[in-house]
């Protein structure tokens, strides 16, 4: 989900809101430092901060922080029983900031929503006082938008963005901007079932892509946070490619194959993989020469795709792909 071109929207159609982070948490908690949920001024919500009486109580503090125009932090401390209590599933403290959105940060929000496209990583530093907050932004150890920041977190750029983890100091919350790698996954088959849900699992964010509406839905896809049907030629022009993204090629057929590849090979990417026996890889390739795709390009494809685990079945096909992508993340 990205849930800063959501916010983005909403303020573009001048539709104000709270946005809701969690800043803080020591021990066990559903979800860590950074995970956030977006409610609109009309109750609307997008997002999730662990589920239970917290996100109820996220939403009903919402409508106060817009009204005043100034943030709260909300504190949980609990055991396992406060936590049940809580409808949560384990125990742990977990301080969470609700903000206003407002039209004033239109721009800062623009710039959020464009770094979160292009999966730009950075910092947002949030400065709390008695009467409001300042918020900025930060990429490549300079304010791109928004308000001011602490000299020492300009001059510490690289620094707080390793850490991964937000970092509270007194009343400014220091928060890097590290998104999910993105990985296109074109066809909508059985295998892509288990690679779906497997990707999800190691934090990469799934687009899934099929012409066929029937198999490309929510009910079959709830881990995939975008859904497309569309023409497999035709789809390109919706997607965006900076150089980070993954692509599994695992359509339906060999021309299907061929038609993503032909035009994903021509786009820069971190990773790309097709399915399939080297006889047809060998024949798909052969193809692509002949239409002047150059060789050097064509050689870093994966394919077949995935480790060579002797794989049969499509969840141990979905395995071995997503184990070769960890792979390439992690080279």
């Amino acid at each position: 989900m990205d849930l800063y071109t959501i916010v983005e929207d909403h303020l573009n159609r001048s539709e104000k809101g709270a946005l809701a982070t969690i800043v803080r948490k020591l021990g066990a908690a559903p979800r860590g430092t950074g995970a956030k949920m977006f409610v609109t001024e009309r109750g609307a919500f997008y997002g999730t901060v662990g589920g239970g009486k917290v996100e109820l109580d996220v939403m009903r503090e919402a409508p106060l922080v817009v009204e005043r125009g100034t943030p709260t932090i909300i504190e949980y401390r609990m055991d396992a029983s406060g936590a049940e209590a809580l409808g949560m599933i384990c125990g742990g403290n977990v301080d969470i900031l609700i903000e206003p959105v407002t039209d004033r940060q239109r721009d800062l929000y623009r710039v959020l929503a464009e770094m979160e496209r292009q999966t730009k990583p950075g910092l947002i530093v949030t400065s709390l006082s008695d009467t409001g907050f300042e918020k900025a932004v930060l990429s490549e150890g300079k304010i791109i938008s928004g308000d001011s920041a602490p000299d020492h977190v300009i001059d510490r750029f690289s620094e707080y963005l390793k850490r991964k983890d937000t970092s509270v100091e007194g009343r400014t919350i220091i928060e890097p901007m590290l998104f999910s790698p993105l990985v296109y996954i074109f066809g909508a088959g059985h295998i892509s079932l288990f690679l779906s849900k497997i990707a999800a699992m190691v934090d990469f964010g799934v687009t899934v892509i099929d012409d066929r509406p029937e198999f490309a839905n929510a009910e079959r896809f709830p881990d995939a946070e975008r859904i497309m049907v569309e023409p497999f030629d035709k789809v390109f022009e919706k997607l965006e490619f900076h150089g980070k993204e993954y692509v599994v090629i695992v359509t339906r057929g060999h021309a299907l194959d061929e038609t993503v590849l032909e035009e994903v090979i021509k786009r820069p990417t971190r990773y790309v993989g097709m399915i399939g026996s080297r006889r047809k890889t060998d024949i798909i390739m052969k193809h692509l020469k002949e239409k002047g795709i150059a060789p050097d390009r064509l050689a870093t494809v994966h394919s077949p795709i995935g480790l060579s685990i002797n794989a049969e079945t499509p969840e141990e096909i979905a395995v071995a792909i997503v184990g070769e992508m960890i792979s390439v993340r992690r080279a």
